[in-house]
Formats: C-alpha cells, structure tokens, sequence
C-alpha cells in the first residue's frame, strides 16, 4: 500500500464510513468529500484524513473546488490512487406525477454529474502511474423497480459509465462498477420509511431487516476494499460483490 491514496465521497455515514475506516484502517490515506464531516473518523486517524466539505448535488459548488487544485495537489505525491465514487441519493421515490422536478435534478446531479466530473478530473491529474476507479452501483441498476425511476436511472449510468470508459482503453486506468449487496445503513431505513404509494416493494425490504438480511456496513467495506485492491480489478466493467465469493 505504499505511495497508495484515496478519494472518497460520503464518507459521513453508512457504507461511505466504512469504506474510509477501512481504507485508513490499512494505511491508505483517504481525501473524503461530503456535506458533514466525520468527527469520529478524524479524531481515530487524524491526518491521515482530509475532509472536504462539498455538496455533490451542487454542480457549481463540486466545479468550484476541482478548480482550486486541491485534488491534484492530493494525488501530486501518490505512486497509485482510488477513487470510489459511494455518495448518492434515494430520493425522490414515487411514480412520475409525485416527483419534485427540482428533486430530481439534484439526484441527477449527486449520482451520475458528481461521479463522472471527479472520474475525468481524477484521471487527468498528474501523479499516479496506476489508477482506479469504482462506482458504487446497486442491482436497481440492472433491474427495474416500481418507485425507483429515478434511483435506477442514475446507478446504471455509472454501470454505462464504466462500460465506456474501459474501452477506451487508457493506460493504468482500471474503472469498474459494482453492486454491493443490500446493506443495514440509513437508505434501508429511508426504504421502510417510505409508503407503498412511493415505493411498492416496501414490506419486502421490512422482512428482509427484521430477518437479518441486510449486511453490516463494516463487513461490506472490508470486502469492497478487497475487491478495488485485487489485482483482477477492472477486468469486467460492471460487477456485483454477492456474485464474487466475497
């Protein structure tokens, strides 16, 4: 892991936080972009960690921040870099008529505009001989749910994002796009929240909480880290974790 850093987006809760406890956990020096910041994780590993905040559904604010140099400033020193794109947003849920347009906007924004800009301006910055690239997807990017237009539209952009970019074929660059699994963090909870009217499979995703059958964020942060450090990496551009042995 030597010479080895990283960029993380919502690091401030759920999988995004244990993605960067793991991360730092082995070393790897983690630049996270959110909102809020994480006190706990800076109080645990201190420098290590350089928190920026930034709302990634605001375009102007995300271009403003790539402009100052900060990220190629961060990446100047590294021999190798990830960047793991995690941040997005469920919301708005509901058919079409019960969309805020406003809404969906910032979804769009936050989960495919923020991703691909940090993708380009990762790539382009000078440093690292070796880089990666992963898009936090969700099987709603391959299969269609009642309620989730919007959520499945923008996870399988990053899934055709990734597609695209692998066959360009740019040298040190390896980009993938990978499911998670359904995991226990705040979305599931936003998902039981919600009404049948805004999202029929509601119950189901009940069922599988109370039945154990959502995964801890720390156990998918350890496996999801294994699978952007595996040297077999980018060797297909959309993957699903549940389908890895991992």
């Amino acid at each position: 892991m030597r010479g080895m850093r990283a960029v993380l987006t919502g690091h401030s809760r759920g999988l995004g936080e244990a993605i960067a406890e793991e991360l730092l956990d082995r070393g790897i020096a983690v630049l996270a972009l959110a909102r809020r910041g994480n006190p706990a994780l800076a109080a645990r590993h201190g420098e290590r960690l350089c928190e920026v905040a930034v709302d990634l559904a605001d375009s102007a604010a995300l271009a403003a921040w790539l402009g100052s140099g900060a990220l190629q400033a961060w990446l100047a020193e590294a021999d190798e870099a990830l960047l793991i794109n995690n941040a997005g947003t469920l919301q708005p849920m509901g058919p079409l008529a019960l969309q805020d347009p406003m809404a969906v906007a910032r979804a769009v924004a936050a989960n495919v505009g923020a991703p691909l800009a940090l993708a380009a301006a990762f790539a382009a910055a000078a440093g690292p001989q070796a880089r990666r690239v992963l898009h936090v997807s969700s099987g709603a990017a391959r299969k269609p749910y009642a309620g989730w237009s919007v959520y499945c539209a923008t996870k399988a952009a990053l899934d055709h994002h990734a597609r695209a970019v692998q066959l360009d074929a740019v040298p040190g660059l390896r980009i993938c796009a990978l499911a998670p699994g359904v995991i226990d963090t705040g979305m599931q909870a936003e998902i039981r929240a919600s009404t049948p009217e805004r999202f029929p499979l509601r119950d189901r995703f009940a069922e599988m909480q109370a039945s154990g059958g959502l995964v801890a964020p720390a156990e998918c942060a350890m496996h999801l880290v294994d699978f952007v450090l595996d040297e077999d990496f980018g060797r297909e551009p959309v993957a699903d974790l549940r389908d890895l042995g991992r």
